[in-house]
Parts: C-alpha cells; structure tokens; sequence
C-alpha cells in the first residue's frame, strides 16, 4: 500500500485532548498562601478607588497546544499609568447571572491610583515642593489645602511682648509662684521689722510707746522690789562663756547692803555717771570654781528719765569710755571670804553697760584671789578677743567680768518686764 493509503484515514483520528490545567493548590498550604487571588468583596484601601474584578482565565481552545488568551507584554515603562485593557468577552461556558444581582461595571483602570513603589515616587514631589513648583507637573495645578486658623490662647496664657516663648503650663504657674514669692517677702519683712525693733530693745533703744515707757518706770523699782537671790543668785552658770569656750560658774560669797555711789567708783567714772544722778547701788562678789579669780557685780540705779539715759549710752559708746583704764568701778572686798584683798590695786578687768530703755547701769570688775597686783589692767571686750596673751585674757578674768554683766543685765531686764505683765 502507499503512502497516501497510509494517510488517507487521518481525518478520522480524534484529536489530541488539551493538557488539563494544574489544580491550584489547598488554601491551607503555608507555601503557597500568598498566591491566592484577592476576593472581589475585599475592600480596598482609603484613597485608592474600588478594585477592578478579577477575570478568569480563558480555557485554551480544542486542538490548539498554545494558549490563545495569554495577553501581549505590556509596552509602559514603569512608573506609568497603562491604558485600561479591553472588556474580556462573555463567556457562554457559564451560568448567566441571576437578575436580583446586578453585573457589577468594570471600573475605569485608568483613574485608578496604583499602590506601587514607582507611583508613589512619581507622584510624592509635589508633597515636598508645594503646589507652586513647577517640577512637580500636574501635582502643582491642586489647589492648597485649607488650613485652619490658629485658636486664640486663653487670657492667663499669653505670653510677653519680649522674651523667650512661655509654655501654657509654666504661664498658668506663673501667678501662683509671684504669689508665694510676694508672701516670702511680706514674711521676710515683718521677720527683718520684728528683729530690728527686739534688737534695738536690747541694746537699749526705746520707742517711746506706752508699753516701754511702763518697762522703764518699773526698771525703776526694781532694785527693792526684787529678792537679792534673783538679782544676784547664789551661783551662776556660765555655759561656754569661759577662755575657748568652756564652762565657767561662781558662787556668790558677799552681798553689799544697798547703799548710795559715794566711794564706788573711780573720781572720773563717778563724774562720768554724774548727769544721770545715783538713786541706789546694789552690789555683790563672787569666786569662781577653782576659788582663783574673784568678781563684784553692781547695778546703779538712776535718776534719769528715759531721754537722759539714752544720751548717756550714746556718749559712752561714742567716746569709748567703757574701755578707759581711768574709768573704772571698784569692787567689793567682804572680810573673811576670799575676795578680802581684793582692792583696786588688783582689778585686772571691768566691764560697764549703760541700759538706755531702763535707769540702770550695770558693772563687773574682776582680780585674783590671792591679793595679786595688776599692773596692766584690760577691759573684757579686749581680754574676750581671739588670740589675746595678756594675764587677764589667759586667766579668764576677762570672760568673768563680760559674763556675769550680762548675767546681772538679763535679770533687770527680766523683772521689769514682768512687773509690767503680772496683774495687780
């Protein structure tokens, strides 16, 4: 037979089935997940437009092996919107769509942002330069945005004209600090008024105001009408007041009956003291713990009224006469005690405090024990200073007159003002 014969019933050969698809794997498969196509009902993003629908693939034709439905290779570059492609075909393979649920359109691509790298990159310039550049193309031509006018900060917050921005929270604090900083100072006032008018007391200043006028009348009296042992007590402790700090304390060993100033004090100190007269002396002597150092403590008690006494303390102040070796107070040499030879040959320290707010004068003189002469004699407030040598700062002498002044002084003061506060 031929070779025609061979192929003459070729026609009658069935044809070659196309190749079936590749099953698309399981939904389960972790591999492969990322490869399932979006579901229409999907929502799509804020701002980039409905997403188109999903078209499914044409199946090849009978008898063809190369798919017929494989569209060409898209000719944009990227960064580019392709134009939207042609409407596929409806197929007849499947069921028509029922009525109650409408076909839905297919969307216009070509308005369709892209979320892609390349479209952001394409299109992000005009987010830099603004809407009046020129390099950013159509993105220039969009209107600004509207921008919201800045709301007005409240009254407390605004800040200066000048200076550095205040922030909300520092301005709203702002009044409350002013405030305790202007109470500070009201309370650092009345404190500095308060301390200047107790300090100007106690140096002897008066105010001429009724309560001071009554403190000075009674300073007056109080030279009998206070018991010897509170002007003078038995012993008086002395915490610190000795040579670098120590302790002293003495024992009251003679108490002079009250008498008049004749003989008490030196020719000069005695016409010193003159212009405030002597209404009564008071007087008393004491040794110290180790029965070594002896000192007389005295009050005189004036005449004068309240203007005479500060004249006096300002002439003493301002001469210096509370530190003049010729000025000096006497002691009181009581017999068979151990202050017997303790005349003026042997006072070694003095010290005197005119009292302006109370017609007093009050005095310590201080010597050895032992009947010693001095012949260098030096007031307390130079025997007390720091670094002194002389016999009567290394002995004490000096910090024994300075403190039992102060001593008698503190008792004076206290029974006036108490006399002026206790009910009668």
């Amino acid at each position: 037979m031929s070779t025609e014969a061979d192929y003459a019933d070729a026609h009658r050969l069935p044809p070659v089935p196309p190749q079936p698809p590749v099953p698309a794997p399981p939904a389960e498969d972790p591999h492969t997940a990322v490869l399932r196509p979006v579901p229409p009902e999907r929502p799509a993003k804020p701002g980039l437009g409905p997403l188109p629908p999903a078209t499914p693939p044409a199946p090849r034709a009978a008898g063809n092996p190369s798919p017929a439905n494989i569209p060409p290779r898209p000719a944009h570059t990227p960064g580019t919107i392709p134009a939207a492609p042609p409407a596929a075909p409806p197929r007849t393979d499947q069921a028509p769509t029922p009525p109650s649920v409408p076909p839905r359109a297919p969307a216009d691509r070509s308005a369709t942002p892209r979320d892609t790298a390349a479209f952001h990159l394409a299109n992000s310039e005009a987010l830099w330069n603004g809407p009046g550049d020129a390099r950013t193309g159509s993105a220039a031509a969009a209107p600004p945005r509207p921008t919201r006018p800045p709301a007005a900060p409240p009254a407390d917050t605004l800040r200066p004209l000048t200076g550095p921005p205040v922030p909300p929270a520092a301005a709203s604090h702002r009044p409350v600090r002013r405030g305790v900083l202007a109470a500070a100072g009201l309370v650092l006032g009345l404190g500095l008024v308060v301390g200047a008018a107790a300090g100007s007391w106690l140096a002897g200043d008066a105010d001429g105001s009724p309560a001071a006028e009554a403190v000075f009348a009674q300073g007056r009296e109080v030279w009998h009408s206070t018991p010897v042992d509170t002007l003078f007590p038995r012993t008086l402790n002395g915490l610190g007041t000795g040579p670098g700090g120590a302790d002293r304390t003495w024992t009251r060993i003679a108490v002079a009956p009250d008498s008049g100033c004749a003989g008490a004090f030196d020719p000069l100190l005695a016409k010193a003291l003159a212009p405030v007269g002597c209404e009564r002396l008071v007087r008393a002597t004491y040794v110290d713990a180790t029965r070594t150092n002896v000192v007389t403590a005295g009050a005189v008690t004036t005449k004068a009224d309240h203007s005479a006494m500060q004249d006096l303390r300002r002439r003493f102040a301002a001469e210096h006469l509370d530190t003049r070796t010729d000025l000096m107070p006497r002691p009181h040499a009581a017999k068979d005690t151990p202050a017997a030879k303790f005349g003026p040959a042997q006072r070694a320290s003095w010290s005197i405090k005119v009292l302006g707010d109370l017609p007093v004068v009050v005095y310590a003189v201080s010597g050895f024990a032992d009947g010693r002469p001095v012949t260098d004699p030096q007031p307390a407030a130079e025997a007390t200073r720091g670094g002194a040598t002389t016999a009567p700062a290394e002995s004490g002498l000096g910090h024994d007159a300075k403190a039992v002044t102060d001593r008698t002084e503190q008792a004076f003061r206290k029974q006036a003002a108490k006399a002026t506060t206790e009910p009668k």
